[in-house]
């Protein structure tokens, strides 16, 4: 009954493998690996950008950072929801890697921007001239911190906005797989055909030992973001390690299998959450995460029954938790945890 986060899972057995088949022999280093010509080609499929420029690193920390970097001055402003990842779990990563870019907090409810907010916090920024920050890019996030998901229209709409005021865009996709999975999309729907620009494509959150791909959709932009990646220590020398693994990721639809998967058990939770008295969700439950509330004393007697997951504030007399499923969580797991909470 593991419900802390998605990275707590480990590797699917067919990541292990293949890492263990890359083990074999000798392969030429920093990301001229035969595999990686595999994967770049494989990625350009997907998404149905066969310009489109690949690069892999260690963490969703640095492929948002890095991604942000090649489009945003230090002097300039990143539009993102106010509880969006790079604006709460990067411990400033963002403003090291753009050399100061500024995040801006754009509201909207459970986790989404939307086009009025956008443009609100859009219009507040770059009026005054040399002596404020100007407007950079947007990023936005999907699935989002809240458990919800853009359609391809929402993120489209987004970007519209951006474009008026001729800013690229990003898409922080640690759960990619989880929201095409959600909302039926494609890739490409979901990505460059919405109007992103750079797209940080996850897959540690979703059965990687530790793996995620910038997908780079203007190739003018790949030459910087390989400098700015050697110089800032995410050039992995024994790069056919992540090779491997994205290779292995992206064979036969593995991916989305995986991500289905959570989805799914978070919504056997959501079901039977919903099903006990006394119990809510603050955010709809739309991928793989949700965030329930339910009566005081809970907490004990969930923990006495050795489930995992995250406290979250709640108004006096309740309790809230963050409970994130993963492509390892098992229909037991949940009935467990549903019988516990019944108690």
């Amino acid at each position: 009954m593991f419900f802390t986060s998605d990275n707590a899972s480990g590797g699917a057995p067919e990541i292990m493998a293949a890492i263990a088949r890359a083990n074999e022999g000798y392969a030429r280093s920093y990301g001229a690996d035969a595999i990686m010509d595999r994967v770049r080609a494989e990625i350009r499929r997907v998404f149905e950008a066969p310009e489109a420029a690949v690069f892999l690193v260690a963490t969703g920390t640095v492929a948002n950072s890095l991604s942000l970097a090649i489009h945003a001055p230090p002097w300039s402003a990143v539009f993102a929801h106010g509880e969006a990842h790079i604006a709460m779990d990067e411990c400033g990563a963002p403003e090291f890697y753009t050399h100061g870019a500024k995040l801006i907090a754009v509201e909207g409810a459970h986790g989404r921007m939307t086009p009025e907010t956008l443009s609100a916090a859009l219009s507040r920024v770059g009026e005054a001239g040399v002596h404020g920050v100007q407007r950079g890019m947007v990023s936005i996030t999907n699935v989002t911190e809240a458990g919800t998901v853009y359609t391809a229209a929402e993120v489209a709409a987004l970007t519209a906005v951006a474009r008026v005021q001729g800013l690229p865009c990003h898409l922080d996709g640690a759960r990619f797989a989880n929201a095409l999975v959600a909302t039926g999309a494609t890739a490409a729907e979901m990505s460059w055909k919405a109007g992103i620009d750079v797209l940080s494509f996850g897959g540690t959150k979703n059965g990687c030992l530790g793996v995620e791909a910038v997908v780079i959709f203007d190739p003018a932009k790949a030459w910087e973001f390989e400098l700015r990646r050697k110089r800032g220590g995410h050039l992995f020398s024994k790069h056919r390690f992540l090779s491997a693994q994205m290779e292995a990721y992206l064979a036969d639809g593995l991916w989305l299998r995986l991500a289905a998967h959570a989805n799914a058990m978070t919504a056997r939770l959501r079901e039977g959450l919903l099903a006990v008295e006394g119990v809510s969700l603050t955010h709809p439950a739309e991928a793989n995460i949700l965030f329930p509330e339910w009566p005081a004393g809970t907490h004990a007697r969930l923990e006495a029954a050795g489930a995992a997951y995250y406290p979250f504030p709640a108004p006096e007399g309740r309790e809230a938790a963050r409970l994130v499923t993963s492509w390892s969580t098992t229909e037991a797991e949940v009935d467990r945890f549903l019988a516990a909470l019944r108690g």
